[in-house]
């Protein structure tokens, strides 16, 4: 009977497997806080695991990503959205010899610092706290798994690997703001992050096409009139002729996931190819991304992008989810800094100016690696961005429309 393997055969495989330009797992910077390797899980797949357990990636489950979760219990939500990512990311990392586990980490991870009601609630938590650094949910994703997670007695967050925790502030484009300052040393973005940013917006602008079929905000007439869908339907029907309504929708979905996977695969292979990618250190090095669609294929998906946003994300009813959200979550940020006293204790012990409102901390819970902030307004806005849209709902109607006693 063979053995269980074990981290080191994990490592051995990775040496054999692994491309040359991929991150193998013996090679990350680690954590930072220190821990004894795992008996049989590898950094990344301790990471991934690790995400996957977390409050905030259950919460996704309850966060629009486009249609507001209460429409109905068919279209994405933040988290479907997200497992759809790291299916796509897996598959193209295995293609190309890249670290899965790596890849599969920064995907479950890209979404987890979204706020409630999409990019209206960005939008919302932006306003509120433009003097104050404003709001990126990037930089709050990683603020989440570095401070605010509580999972571990030993220190705050989950404790993930440095390239995890880099791919948050590589895809914010926030080079100004000082959570840069720890990866400023690290050069262009590793192939697995890059692979990750590419295959978010292969899902979201294929996945809202979908949604919005579904819920009859667009008809397939409409997309008729857009070439890259209209080329799917094409290569559709040369090899599943006669197909109508719904399941030519369905193939045509498949047809343009695979169309872009494929054109992926193919234009990244060329790009390394082009640049003489040999190593890691070729990657860091790199000025352009090594990881994307080709010029045609680019093309033809700035033309869906730009029927969806002017057929979908400004339909009225959207448009109107988006007006309720930002107001929702407005209101809740003025109140909660009006009465910082009806936030939850766990969080006004982050805010310095709490010691007079709250009790002594729980035993274990105030050590010197969790760090306490002097501005009410940024843990207001992170208890925020932490809810889901349903609880946010009931917030609002507890605080602003309390029920008459007749």
């Amino acid at each position: 009977m063979p053995s269980a393997i074990t981290t080191v055969d994990w490592l051995e495989l990775e040496d054999q497997w692994l491309a040359p330009y991929a991150m193998p797992s013996r090679a990350s910077r680690g954590r930072r806080h220190p821990e004894a390797a795992h008996p049989f899980r590898t950094l990344y797949q301790r990471d991934r695991e690790r995400i996957v357990h977390c409050t905030a990636f259950r919460r996704m489950t309850g966060k629009t990503q486009v249609f507001v979760a209460s429409i109905n219990d068919h279209h994405r939500t933040r988290l479907t959205h997200t497992l759809e990512v790291t299916q796509v990311a897996r598959t193209v990392a295995r293609r190309l010899r890249l670290n899965e586990d790596l890849a599969e980490a920064i995907a479950l991870a890209h979404d987890i610092g979204h706020p409630p009601f999409g990019h209206a609630g960005e939008d919302a938590l932006n306003e509120c706290l433009r003097p104050f650094g404003g709001f990126n949910h990037n930089l709050f994703g990683l603020r989440r798994v570095d401070e605010l997670e509580e999972r571990y007695p030993q220190f705050p967050g989950l404790n993930l690997s440095f390239e995890v925790r880099e791919a948050f502030v590589q895809h914010s484009g926030r080079w100004d703001s000082p959570e840069y300052r720890e990866f400023r040393d690290a050069g262009s973005p590793l192939l697995e992050a890059q692979l990750v940013d590419a295959v978010d917006s292969l899902a979201y602008d294929t996945h809202d096409t979908d949604d919005a079929l579904g819920l009859g905000f667009i008809t397939l007439e409409e997309l008729g009139r857009v070439d890259f869908w209209a080329l799917a339907v094409e290569r559709v029907r040369q090899h599943t002729p006669g197909l109508r309504d719904g399941p030519l929708r369905i193939a045509v979905i498949r047809e343009l996931l695979a169309w872009q996977v494929a054109d992926l695969l193919e234009e990244t292979q060329r790009r390394l190819e082009a640049a003489n990618i040999r190593t890691i250190a070729d990657v860091r090095t790199a000025k352009q991304p090594l990881v994307g669609f080709s010029a045609a294929l680019t093309e033809l998906r700035r033309g869906l992008e730009r029927f969806l946003h002017e057929r979908v994300y400004k339909h009225h009813q959207v448009l109107r989810m988006t007006s309720n959200g930002k107001r929702i979550l407005q209101s809740l940020f003025a109140e909660y800094v009006r009465s910082p006293e009806l936030l939850p204790e766990k969080h006004l012990r982050r805010w310095t100016g709490a010691d007079a409102r709250i009790g002594p901390p729980p035993p274990g819970w105030v050590t010197a690696a969790r760090p306490r902030i002097d501005c009410l307004e940024r843990v207001v806005g992170d208890y925020l961005a932490g809810m889901t849209d349903r609880y946010a709902q009931l917030e609002y109607q507890r605080l602003f429309l309390p029920s008459i006693d007749l």
